[in-house]
């Protein structure tokens, strides 16, 4: 049993202090593996120690609001951040944990600062010109990555608004392409539009022919 001193977060975020190389860190994270509908997107940030961000965590844990505020601080205060992409073709094309890691990849290649070393939330490494360490849960202990997932969540929202024009019949500005009641439903009615992943099952099933019957004997 614990008793006293700091709380194991806290101990988990001293470890990785600690653990720091010479030279540039940067956080890694995506936003929207599990959606039907858009691109996969990531975000790599490598955070100034001499201009802190109070309230980083998990950008899962925090109001729409919240994390628009602190995206904009994020980009003001950073050493370096950046934001990339895979498409929706790309996902269907090498499967959306690929597809993912293709993501981290581009988004760590456009950081105006070279990161010796990449943290990464998960337990997948994408392949990169430098160190790799993979954290499960790291978008709850180091705060690089909680910037990246901040930064990820906030640019796939702004996407599938903008996705919600061109289709508004889905919904995409209220589900972000999830698979809700209303989305599915929606789904059914209309059938996928050129934005929804064939790969994934929900959307598969419904371009999937039926079998023919079997033959009366």
């Amino acid at each position: 049993m614990r008793r006293g001193g700091a709380p194991p977060q806290a101990d988990a975020q001293l470890a990785l202090v600690l653990s720091l190389p010479a030279g540039p860190v940067c956080g890694v994270d995506e936003a929207g593996r599990g959606p039907l509908a858009g691109a996969v997107y990531a975000a790599a940030v490598v955070l100034d120690a001499r201009a802190p961000i109070d309230g980083l965590r998990d950008s899962k844990l925090l109001t729409a609001q919240r994390r628009e505020a602190l995206s904009q601080r994020i980009r003001e205060r950073a050493r370096a951040w950046a934001v990339a992409s895979a498409s929706t073709a790309e996902i269907d094309r090498l499967n959306i944990l690929q597809a993912s890691l293709l993501a981290m990849q581009r988004a760590v290649a456009e950081l105006a600062v070279a990161p010796v070393l990449a943290r990464v939330d998960g337990n997948q490494p994408p392949r990169l010109r430098c160190a790799v360490q993979t954290l499960v849960g790291g978008d709850a202990i180091d705060p690089a990555i909680s910037a990246a997932s901040i930064l990820a969540k906030c640019a796939r929202d702004e996407a599938m608004r903008a996705l919600h024009e061109r289709f508004p019949q889905y919904g995409f500005d209220r589900h972000k392409g999830y698979a809700t009641p209303e989305h599915l439903e929606q789904l059914r009615r209309h059938g996928p539009c050129s934005e929804h992943r064939r790969s994934f099952a929900p959307v598969r099933a419904l371009l999937d022919p039926l079998p023919d019957p079997l033959p009366d004997r």
